[in-house]
């Protein structure tokens, strides 16, 4: 430990400025107090010296009356009371605190609902026993405060000894959390598949299925374009057709690889399966070769235990109706991207899981598809904003050296850096995602598709145009905000009068509503 004292008078803390000044509580007094090495909660707790109550994005400010004891105890209760489950740095802590003393503090308070929770959590995290005789009386609590962060229902099990119910949303070996949050609430109680299904209703089959067809090849055009590429045709339909066919088989190291063997189109140089090296994001010196990392992915030695948990973790909230798709989506797609399991191919994948959860969990009916690549294409450094809220703040306990060979050598142990984490702002990103999908992307590709075919019934009954010469009409007319060009009348539609361009011209303007100039 650091010092006799866990709550430091602050206005800083680790560079994160506070809006005023106070004493740490909770896991920010802990991390402050045992030297924990990781990375800061996304929020933190102090103590104001007013008696104000309010948060920011980054903090929690409490007034005096909530001031803990200033003990182990006191502000790992606080903690659970207030700031919800933080996993990753509960297992640090653990670490650090001797046994025995742990065993003394939860022994004293033994069938406290919060010392239970303390204790099943070490159990759980450190997969090892206290020296603490099985509880046989109480009732039973949740080990996640639901009013903080989302939990389980349907799979939560019961731990007899500590007299909890485990409804954690992962497993031992993956178990991100999501906060609940005033955005997220806002986006769950919206009933967003409700209006999929109205959508969907008002729509003539035909237009929908030809809807689907086009944002599955958009989405699959955007996912290579997010990695800066532009794939030929044929390699965009392929990876289309395998997004098409998202959430028709359960996800594991099977599939994960057949994925990765469709992905890649020509393997020669490329490592197939699991890594079996380091790996990292970022650029090269350009002078030395020496890695710059942007992202530093989990050991290889570690990849094949944490897609483990990610697949265990996805069959529980798969059996969840209850728990909400969109965040399990962003719980098992960011969870894959950020292990970085593949030497090539992760963030085509990464994209697949979201359409993937969220068909398993039927949030979206078969054969639709939300173009959720192309979205991310449209809000690219958003994207990378919310890629780099996980990546930025790990790089620092990440511990490597370059390897001679223009690739990272890890030194320490970083496991937990990617078992536990907070997949708020990522859920956050993945939901605006959906909603704008539903609200903009939507109805606008189905409004250009029934506009489309009044173009078409028009051209085709006033001059019998085939459907190839309208198709290539509509993209002259499109390209011409209204209008042929010189070329397109003097070549392609030649065997239009004068008269007859501007008339298809009006009628297309009348169509589409632009204003002629």
């Amino acid at each position: 430990m650091k010092n006799n004292y866990f709550s430091q008078n602050i206005t800083v803390f680790h560079g994160r400025s506070a809006p005023e000044e106070g004493y740490l509580a909770g896991y920010a007094a802990l991390l402050n107090a045992f030297d924990l090495q990781l990375p800061l909660p996304d929020v933190l707790s102090i103590i104001s010296h007013k008696h104000k109550h309010y948060t920011t994005p980054q903090w929690r400010i409490f007034t005096p009356r909530h001031q803990p004891e200033d003990t182990l105890m006191g502000h790992l209760t606080f903690a659970l009371k207030y700031e919800g489950v933080e996993l990753g740095l509960l297992k640090k802590l653990f670490e650090k605190v001797p046994e025995h003393e742990l065993t003394k503090v939860i022994a004293r308070e033994r069938t406290g609902q919060y010392s239970r929770k303390i204790w099943f959590l070490y159990e759980w995290l450190m997969d090892r026993q206290l020296n603490l005789p099985d509880l046989t009386t109480g009732n039973y609590v949740e080990v996640v405060d639901t009013s903080i962060q989302y939990g389980v229902v349907r799979t939560m099990e019961n731990s007899k000894r500590h007299r909890v119910r485990n409804n954690l949303p992962g497993t031992k070996d993956f178990c991100p959390m999501i906060r609940r949050t005033a955005v997220l609430d806002e986006f769950i109680h919206a009933d967003l598949p409700e209006r999929i299904q109205t959508i969907m209703g008002r729509i003539h089959p035909d237009i929908m299925a030809r809807t689907a067809a086009f944002l599955l090849l958009k989405d699959s055009k955007a996912s290579y374009a997010i990695e800066g590429e532009k794939p030929p045709q044929n390699r965009a339909q392929r990876w289309g057709r395998a997004i098409g066919q998202a959430g028709q088989k359960p996800i594991g190291t099977d599939e994960l690889i057949r994925l990765q063997q469709v992905v890649i189109d020509n393997p020669r140089f490329t490592k197939m399966g699991y890594r079996e090296q380091e790996g990292f994001v970022g650029e090269h010196d350009r002078l030395y070769g020496t890695p710059i990392p942007d992202h530093i992915s989990a050991k290889w030695k570690d990849v094949q235990q944490l897609v483990n948990g990610l697949i265990l973790t996805g069959d529980k909230l798969e059996q969840e109706a209850e728990f909400d798709a969109v965040l399990a989506a962003a719980m098992i797609a960011f969870g894959f991207v950020f292990i970085h399991p593949f030497v090539d191919g992760n963030g085509r994948i990464h994209r697949y899981l979201m359409h993937h959860v969220l068909l398993r969990k039927e949030y979206v009916p078969k054969g639709m598809i939300f173009p959720v690549s192309s979205i991310i294409l449209e809000r690219l450094d958003e994207y990378r904003r919310t890629l780099e809220a996980f990546s930025i703040p790990r790089l620092d306990f990440v511990e490597w050296r370059p390897d001679g060979k223009n690739n990272v050598h890890i030194l320490n142990e970083t496991i937990d850096l990617y078992r536990y984490f907070d997949a708020t702002k990522q859920a956050e990103f993945l939901y605006s995602c959906v909603m704008q999908t539903i609200e903009q992307t939507f109805p606008e590709e189905v409004d250009y598709l029934e506009k489309y075919d009044q173009m078409k019934d028009y051209l085709d009954n006033v001059f019998e145009m085939p459907d190839k010469m309208v198709a290539l009409a509509v993209r002259f007319l499109e390209q011409g905000n209204g209008k042929f060009s010189e070329r397109a009348k003097n070549k392609e539609f030649q065997e239009l009068s004068a008269d007859e361009a501007t008339q298809i011209e009006h009628k297309y303007q009348e169509i589409f509503g632009i204003k002629s100039s």
